[in-house]
């Protein structure tokens, strides 16, 4: 201890108890206490918020194309064509033409409005990862060879209308044809021939997949589709990919990426996080004055010892290291058993999810957890950092401080 400098060991000597009593003093504990509980805050609140939002985009891209090629006519002609000139694109991996509608479901006494994808179910595995979602059934089940095709339904649609694979199902469209007592809703039968669970409340309560075929005849579509799909090598270069097939393409068709179609539900995550940070790191702050107060009481205290230090050749910069040091120590151990604690609890929280969530509020069951190296590098530094500020103020007031008033009486 005495090969230190003596402006760390005496730092050291003040994280102690008095009277050589074994451990740290209160303030010091209540010091690094605050210091963590405000660093455990900001790791786990910025791991679950990185886990909203990385788990909302895997299950965005298990549901949707990286991108849709659309007409501003409403409707794609030629979508073979179309589809040919699109896979030759740089970055393109895969494309297959799909069908949007709405429709509702009924069975028994039961109906619920759903949105219906018509695909094609030897090229959609390609392009989106439904075969990844199906839980019961084959996507095979959409080329039935019956009068009644198949449809594949969410999970928590058929527990809404109280359905299982086999089960057979009424679609009814907005679309009424002119029969000749008037109005006739058009329907039609289709047989349950899959469940799919995409983990989004959204998705899983009112998306139905149909065969393209079926799609067309049932919209009245003809040979039309509504877009086709597109699957990229690098969902963040989406925008670039998009912009070379409308350039290819030429009006009237257009590109939509799957960070455009949700840019309204990532921006507000974003700006969430964001608003988060500060809103914690506000909190570290506010256990700063904690240290800050800690120096003041120390500085008071031991306003004797730094004026003899001072009488030896101390210098006023050498004092104010000392009262630095010491606030960067307790900062430090703050700041590492925070780090420690957020590790673990975000650890738990993702390996056994413990916290549930309503499905049917949120888009999740449980609580996501994401935990980045940055987020683990950027809150200890700027924890480190307050801390530091903290100390100047009361480490320059006892650099400032006159050995002889105290000294005076002795």
């Amino acid at each position: 201890m005495m090969n230190l400098p003596y402006q760390l060991f005496i730092s050291l000597r003040y994280l102690r108890t008095k009277r050589k009593q074994k451990g740290i003093s209160l303030n010091t504990a209540i010091s690094i206490l605050g210091i963590m509980l405000g660093v455990m805050a900001l790791i786990i609140v910025l791991s679950v918020m990185g886990g909203f939002q990385d788990d909302l985009q895997r299950k965005i891209l298990g549901v949707n194309a990286h991108l849709v090629v659309l007409s501003y006519d409403g409707r794609v002609k030629d979508q073979d064509l179309l589809m040919e000139k699109v896979n030759k694109v740089s970055g393109v991996i895969h494309s297959s033409p799909f069908i949007y509608g709405q429709a509702m479901l009924g069975s028994n006494d039961r109906a619920h409005g759903i949105v219906v994808r018509g695909i094609d179910p030897g090229l959609e595995g390609r392009t989106t990862d439904i075969l990844k979602n199906l839980k019961e059934g084959k996507i095979s089940g959409l080329n039935q060879g019956s009068d009644i095709p198949g449809i594949i339904v969410g999970i928590e649609l058929a527990r809404t209308l109280g359905l299982f694979v086999g089960d057979e199902i009424n679609m009814i469209s907005p679309m009424s044809e002119i029969g000749p007592l008037g109005a006739i809703p058009k329907m039609k039968k289709f047989k349950v021939a899959g469940i799919f669970e995409a983990g989004m409340y959204e998705y899983d309560s009112s998306l139905a997949y149909v065969h393209i075929k079926k799609a067309q005849e049932f919209f009245r579509y003809e040979a039309d589709v509504s877009g086709i799909e597109v699957k990229v090598d690098d969902i963040y270069k989406t925008g670039e990919i998009g912009g070379k097939i409308e350039k290819l393409l030429g009006p009237p068709y257009y590109a939509r990426d799957w960070i455009d179609m949700n840019r309204n539900l990532f921006a507000a995550l974003k700006l969430e996080k964001i608003a988060m940070f500060i809103i914690l790191v506000l909190i570290v702050l506010v256990a700063s004055f904690s240290i800050v107060s800690n120096l003041v009481m120390i500085v008071i205290d031991k306003a004797r010892e730094i004026a003899i230090l001072k009488a030896m050749g101390a210098t006023s910069r050498g004092i104010m290291y000392i009262f630095m040091i010491y606030g960067l120590i307790i900062g430090t151990a703050g700041t590492v058993l925070g780090i420690i604690g957020g590790y673990i609890v975000c650890y738990l929280l993702k390996t056994y999810r413990f916290i549930s969530l309503p499905a049917d509020v949120y888009y999740f069951s449980y609580l996501p957890v994401r935990m980045s190296l940055f987020d683990f590098v950027v809150v200890p530094l700027s924890a480190i950092l307050i801390t530091l500020m903290a100390t100047v103020y009361p480490s320059w007031q006892a650099s400032k401080l006159n050995p002889v008033e105290p000294l005076r009486y002795e």
